[in-house]
Parts: structure tokens; sequence; C-alpha cells
């Protein structure tokens, strides 16, 4: 899909017969000059709700409905607008700009949307049907008339193509099947990424792992045919001023182990890879960007599987920075390769802030729905960055505070610490206080845990995201790093 900018209006692009205009309706303003075919829209029943479309054959116009100029709801708007086209004859869009009087961000938003609502995974398919629209035209003409510098449009829009581009990437490593992803497949694909974009990439084997000692990643990975993998990626230009460290869970599958999951919850645990995809699409972004600050990306990548080697309920396994840990749960495995990848990228690199991605708690999709990301820390000005950055972005987001007496319920009679808590409720809470006993005193404060279990991989489409993975995580973080480049310019 290409993108040109234009000061012609839309009315006035080349017009040709597979040339579609595409006009965004918003907060039911049917009387904007953008909108000429009120009878029309009013005879069809359009009313404007947000992501409705209606689409004018006889006059090559499509019409959507977005409920403001926030970059959310334009981003949503135009991916819906060009799902809508799925199956056309169309294959190329004209479209005006639309922003707010005082900020740009929705004509990045509008891009995004395109790209994202465009995705198709067909790997699997025999009919292959790709999305029709190859070229889009974006006019200058703006929803509120006013000047727009094409340099600074035409930056956005290649911010845009990175960033939706790289969630789709993170999109298709979680949808592909465990049969074809698996520890050292994961590796492989950090590793020719890394290649193509220019960071680097170093690959511990489980030989190294045992000489780092990370016993409770090993002991998750035993009774699988897949040895894990943990994937360090580099971005590390000149000059920069703040380090992050980015660390995610990559289940490539998970059976539950021992504690086997209902066949029912078995499937689409295809999924539990979302939190190393995320790391490994982010760090794709932020070499593409070429943002000046210095991030790491740690991802444990390991299967967890049954046989006669699997680690048991009842097990102490001691963790790489010493503590042990009672198993009381073989399907609480996600904690536990974290907590050793944590400790590993603690020990390889000192940050200004350290970021975890997991699909780790069903308890966390209880707590704030399919759709929400849980973020925990025991700080919470960067648990309102991450927030705040996240709604930005276009993901939902919401602090879950840890306190003490939820922390009681993790304490373990024979070991430091139970890798469940002894009470059904909060587990989400739970789970991240669990991993907070990995985090060294230096990083306590730097700090935050990001339960992706809700929006991650959800069974139906919903805003810009399609059946499956949605890559979430990636644009929250793309957006709060490029907000940290900015405080440091």
């Amino acid at each position: 899909m290409n993108f040109e900018l234009t000061v012609l209006p839309t009315e006035e692009v080349e017009k040709v017969s597979t040339h579609l205009e595409v006009i965004i309706v918003v907060n039911n303003n049917l009387k904007h000059r953008f909108v000429q075919d009120k009878k029309l829209l009013k005879k069809a029943g359009f009313s404007c709700g947000q992501n409705e479309t209606c689409l004018l054959v006889e006059h090559d116009r499509l019409y959507v409905g977005a409920n403001s100029l926030k970059g959310t709801d334009i981003r949503q708007a135009s991916a819906n607008a060009i799902k809508a086209l799925n199956g056309s004859k169309y294959t190329n869009i004209a479209i005006a700009t639309y922003t707010r009087k005082s900020c740009l961000y929705s004509l990045r938003a509008m891009v995004e949307g395109f790209i994202l609502g465009a995705y198709r995974f067909d790997t699997y398919k025999t009919i292959k049907r790709k999305n029709p629209i190859k070229t889009i035209s974006i006019s200058l003409d703006a929803y509120h008339p006013r000047e727009i510098d094409m340099i600074q449009a035409s930056d956005l829009i290649h911010k845009a193509e990175i960033t939706a581009d790289a969630t789709n990437f993170t999109r298709d490593i979680v949808n592909t099947t465990p049969e074809d992803c698996y520890p050292k497949v994961m590796a492989d694909i950090a590793q020719e990424m890394a290649k193509e974009t220019g960071l680097t990439c170093n690959i511990l084997k489980p030989k190294q792992l045992r000489k780092e000692k990370m016993e409770t990643l090993l002991a998750v990975a035993r009774a699988s045919r897949h040895t894990p993998r943990v994937i360090h990626l580099t971005h590390k230009p000149k000059n920069t001023k703040k380090v992050i460290t980015l660390v995610g869970k990559g289940l490539t599958y998970d059976s539950g182990g021992l504690s086997l999951k209902p066949a029912d919850y078995m499937v689409t645990m295809k999924s539990d890879k979302s939190g190393g995809s995320a790391v490994i699409g982010i760090m794709k972004a932020i070499a593409e960007l070429d943002l000046p600050i210095e991030v790491h990306g740690f991802v444990g990548a390991v299967e967890n599987m049954i046989g006669g080697d699997a680690y048991k309920p009842d097990d102490v396994l001691i963790a790489k920075n010493g503590k042990s840990i009672e198993i009381r749960n073989t399907d609480a495995e996600g904690r536990l390769v974290l907590a050793d990848v944590l400790c590993y990228a603690q020990q390889e690199v000192q940050s200004d802030y350290l970021f975890d991605f997991a699909t780790l708690t069903g308890a966390s999709v209880v707590a704030v729905g399919h759709y929400t990301s849980s973020i925990m820390g025991h700080n919470k000005k960067v648990q309102k960055l991450v927030v705040d950055e996240a709604h930005k972005s276009g993901e939902l987001a919401t602090a879950l505070d840890f306190n003490p007496y939820l922390k009681k319920t993790i304490s373990s009679e024979i070991a430091d610490v139970c890798n469940i808590a002894s009470s059904r409720y909060g587990g989400a809470i739970t789970a991240g206080q669990f991993l907070s006993e990995f985090v060294d005193k230096k990083h306590r404060q730097k700090w935050a845990h990001i339960d992706i279990a809700g929006p991650a991989f959800v069974e139906h489409a919903w805003g810009e995201n399609p059946f499956g993975a949605s890559g979430a995580g990636v644009r929250m973080m793309v957006k709060l790093l490029e907000t940290l480049c900015k405080e440091e310019a």
C-alpha cells in the first residue's frame, strides 16, 4: 500500500474507474463541506455512528462515521473504511486530512488505521484474498481549513507506516501456529529482522542458559522437544542520554504443563508469545525510526509441555538471583520465565526504565476486560507514563496498584516465594508482585509490568484490530519512547 500527498482537494484528484473518495463524517456533521450526499445518506439509513460505513457506488464515495477528530476515533474510522472495501474492485483511495485545530497527530492515526485495517492473516488459507487498495492519496485540504506543512505531514505518514508495519509484523508472529513457531524459529525471526534493520542480536542457547543459572526458565522448557532461547536485541545509537530495557514473555505454546489446561483453554495458546513478539516488533520500529535512544529487548522463548521430564507442583526451583520458588501450579509458568529473563536483563544493562510485556494472567482479563492492558509497578509516575502514552497511541491501559495484603498470599512455608497466590482473587496483581521479587533495588522505581493478556489476542474483530492477534504493546511503547526522546531533545 502506497501513500502519496497532494495539495489538490480530493474531488479534483484524477478520476479513474478504480478510484474511490473516502469521507469521514465527524460528530454527525452532515453539513460539513466534505459531505456531498446528505439526502442519499439519510435515505440509506446512515446514522454517522463511529465506524459505521456507507458505500455509494454510483458516486464512488465511501462515508464512515467518527465520534471526533481524536486520533483514536480517526484511526478506527479509517481502519473500518478499508475493511469495508474487501472484495471490491477499487484500487485507489482519495481522502482529505482530518486533524484537530491544534494537533496533526490524527493524520498519523489515520494512516495507521488504513494499514492496520487492511491486515489479513491468511498463511494457512488455500485462497489468499489481499485488500485491493494499492494507493491512498491524501489531500492536504483539511477538515478545519488550515495550512498544513507537507514536510511535517510526510514525516507523520512515514512514522505511521513504520509503527503500523511493526504492529502487523508482531501480529504475524503471534498468529503463527506452535508447530511453525517454536523457540528456535522465534530466535531466527529476531535475527533476520536484526540483520535487515541494523540491530545487534545475541541468542542464548541451553548451554549458555545453564551457565547463566537460568534454572526456572530451563525447568519450564525441559519437557518440550523444542529447546529454549533467550533473545537479546540492541539498538545503540551514539551519544544517547537514556537507556531503556524491554523484556517479553515468549511462550510459543503453553499446555499448562502437568497442571494441564482444559481443552478449550488450550485453544489460542499460540498467543502466549505475544509479549515476546511485541518486544521484537517494538525493536523493529525503533530501528526503522532510528530513535536517538538506547534500547535493549530481551525475550524468553520457551514451550511449556508435558512429559516424564516435566517440572512438577511441589518442586522448588532456584531463580537466577538465588531466590527459591515453590511450584504449586505449572500453568503459572510465564512468571518463571520472566523471573530469570528480568534478572539477566538487569545483569546485562543498567537502564533508566525497565518494562516487561506478558500475557501473564486471565485475572487481568477478569479485572479490566478483553481490550485493556493492566499496568503495575512500585512507581505511580512510571505507571502513569505508560497509561498516558498507551491512550495517546490508541491502546487501552489502566493501572492496578500493589498492596501488602495481597503480597502475603504469595508467601511460601518452604521457599522464598510461591509461584501462585493462596487466594484466587487479585491474581493479576499477585503475579506482578511475584515479578517484583526479581527486580533489583536499582530498577525498582524504574520498572513497570504490562499485562497484555486481554487485548493481545481476541477472537473477534474490534476497533482497528482483526480476529486474532492485535500487536498489543507495540504502538504504546513506540509512542512512549518517542516522548522520552523529545524530553531529551
